[in-house]
């Protein structure tokens, strides 16, 4: 890729998405996106306007969007699924795993609106257990790019991989991480800081804000390391080992329930490899959400600097 600065710096992952997906579908006429009622949130208006033929919505059925996507990709097509996180992992798991992964079909379920991105929506449509469930199921990759620049990259990555992946997307802007778009490797941390002290494994939007909080752990004389870990599955487990031998502990920061996903993904490595780091999970603590601004929300829930920063330096007191 050109060292040029890439056109989806400060955008929003799932807007990535739509542009990419366009550009994909001039180039292989196989793409088709499914949606369930929610093409503009999902940012498919330019494909439908360019696609009409090839673009499916299928109302609020997400269960029988997940099943007709196994169907189209039998039958030679690429399929997208898009519809919000929430209701791809609740609605539609059944089909997932049934129609899709049982029978390992290269469907990418790339839903918007991942953790509680659409705030005001409240507990039924944040999506807080979707990587957990996501990732039990046997054969499905699941990725979370850090910004838009990495969604690019990830889409053009997942767009002929073999076998079914899910990968969450963005309502909110994350905070930038990347400027320029370099090729995606599914199942390869980055390491996005250096440092001694802490590792800080995370995901999705928590990579920014994990950044800004090193800064702020700086001021303190704590030398934080942040890795981008943007596959959840497989893990790359040999990241998780350099890091917990790198530095004095590690803490996984995640907009999602703590159990199941990143966090227990990392205590299991530390756990097999018989690694005696110290380990924080951070996230949400086994709530159910309230509703608001999405700035309010992450502070609400520590998952801004302040609160991320403020887990970290418990952690190693």
């Amino acid at each position: 890729m050109s060292e040029q600065q890439s056109p989806f710096v400060g955008k929003p992952s799932r807007d990535a998405f739509g542009a990419v997906l366009v550009e994909l579908a001039r180039a292989d006429e196989r793409i088709v996106a499914l949606t369930a009622d929610l093409g503009t949130s999902v940012r498919l208006e330019a494909f439908m306007k360019e696609f009409p033929e090839r673009c499916f919505n299928f109302g609020i059925a997400e269960q029988d969007m997940m099943g007709a996507s196994a169907g189209l990709a039998l039958g030679g097509k690429i399929p997208f699924v898009t519809t919000y996180a929430a209701f791809a992992s609740m609605r539609a798991t059944e089909q997932a795993r049934t129609d899709v992964a049982y029978n390992n079909l290269s469907v990418r379920i790339c839903p918007s609106h991942g953790g509680f991105g659409i705030a005001a929506g409240g507990a039924t449509h944040h999506a807080l257990e979707d990587i957990s469930i996501f990732r039990t199921i046997a054969r499905m990759k699941v990725i979370v790019p850090a910004d838009g620049v990495q969604a690019a990259a990830a889409t053009r990555a997942i767009a002929y991989v073999d076998g079914p992946v899910y990968m969450r997307l963005s309502r909110p802007k994350e905070p930038t991480v990347y400027t320029v778009e370099k090729p995606f490797v599914i199942g390869k941390a980055d390491v996005v800081r250096q440092g001694k002290d802490l590792a800080i494994i995370a995901y999705g939007g928590m990579v920014g804000y994990s950044l800004k909080a090193a800064e702020l752990l700086a001021a303190d004389g704590i030398d934080a390391m942040v890795v981008n870990m943007s596959t959840i599955k497989p893990l790359d487990r040999q990241a998780v080992i350099e890091a917990a031998t790198s530095c004095l502990a590690v803490m996984t920061v995640e907009e999602h329930q703590i159990n199941g996903a990143l966090g227990s993904a990392v205590a299991e490595v530390l756990a097999e490899e018989g690694l005696g780091v110290r380990l924080k999970r951070h996230g949400l603590l086994d709530v159910f959400t309230t509703a608001g601004p999405y700035d309010e929300m992450l502070a609400y829930y520590e998952l801004d600097p302040q609160g991320i920063a403020k887990n970290a330096r418990l952690l190693l007191k």
